[in-house]
């Protein structure tokens, strides 16, 4: 089900019969029609076992089945919304900045060690991730919140992508991401915080930027 944007923090999504979606807690705004609201503790599509490493971290984040029929908008803190379509495809992003999705995407949590072993986890610190993050499956559409806006930046092959890492926000598509040093990076562009970190993805599909530093 799409979302229809009613402006840079709000969105819309018409529940249907049969179909369901999860939402954060606490991110309806108003809904119209016979709609129900029932806590999720299993997160989503793709069972509890899911969540289990996310839980033993402490890096869950509560949702909510949303049924029935009608229409239902969502926000959240005033964060910007960004509208993400999967056409089969993995999108990778944080719990904590999910803010609506289909219930027939298939979520998942991948160890940040898996993609680049301890530099993996390194960067799970340096963009805010912890030692998981969150990966949603199929088609369908995501609803996903950031500071300040959002800029998709498309990954090309041959063409590779540096993202400040705490201004990442989430990719998708067949993209290849790692951690490398960058001494003196922000020094240069003027934001010395002495973290010498820039993220660099690479092959096909795009990431998402947000024009801010802050964290959720």
């Amino acid at each position: 089900m799409p979302f229809r944007e009613i402006n840079s923090k709000m969105v819309e999504a018409t529940v249907a019969p049969g179909q369901k979606m999860f939402s954060q807690r606490g991110a309806m705004l108003a809904y119209r029609g016979d709609v129900t609201f029932t806590p999720n503790i299993q997160g989503g599509r793709g069972g509890l076992m899911s969540m289990i490493g996310r839980r033993v971290a402490n890096e869950a984040t509560p949702l909510m089945t949303v049924e029935g029929s009608g229409t239902v908008m969502f926000g959240h803190g005033g964060h910007h919304i960004q509208v993400v379509n999967l056409s089969g495809d993995t999108l990778y992003v944080e719990a904590d900045r999910l803010l609506a999705f289909d219930g027939t995407l298939r979520q998942g949590t991948m160890f940040m060690g898996s993609q680049g072993g301890v530099m993996g986890m390194v960067r799970g610190q340096a963009t805010g991730q912890g030692l998981f993050t969150t990966t949603l499956t199929g088609h369908g559409s995501v609803a996903v919140m950031a500071h300040g806006g959002v800029i998709e930046l498309p990954v090309t092959p041959g063409r590779a992508v540096h993202v400040d890492p705490q201004a990442y926000v989430a990719h998708h598509g067949d993209v290849r991401n790692k951690l490398s040093t960058a001494l003196g990076w922000r020094d240069m562009v003027g934001r010395g915080s002495g973290e010498a970190f820039q993220l660099e993805l690479s092959g096909s599909g795009a990431v998402y930027v947000q024009a801010s530093e802050e964290k959720l």
